[in-house]
């Protein structure tokens, strides 16, 4: 499709590059895209039709902090990845480990 893409099992959780340059997409649950979309209405923008509405979003990178972007990164993955291995990495391990990292 001529970007970059990010795929977890041969499923892809995001890209780069889409819709325009200085953009990317998450796969998002509509939930998470709705407060995601909410607490940062300048940076996750819901894709338009029907893939927006199952709650792929994109994301303008220029304007993204480093943890919004990790963690709906993060979350993408989650959310596309075989349950097996979601559950070999626990979303409460993340917070453990960044905050060893802050102190």
């Amino acid at each position: 499709m001529d970007h970059p893409d990010f795929r977890v099992c041969g499923k892809i959780f995001a890209t780069l590059g889409h819709p325009a340059k200085g953009w990317g997409m998450v796969k998002l649950t509509p939930e998470q895209q709705h407060y995601y979309s909410k607490d940062f209405p300048d940076v996750f923008v819901p894709v338009k039709g029907a893939w927006g509405r199952r709650g792929a979003t994109s994301v303008h990178l220029k304007t993204v902090s480093k943890e919004a972007l990790r963690t709906a990164i993060a979350a993408a993955w989650r959310n596309t990845a075989p349950k097996r291995a979601v559950e070999q990495f626990p979303a409460d391990a993340d917070a453990k480990d960044r905050s060893a990292e802050l102190n």
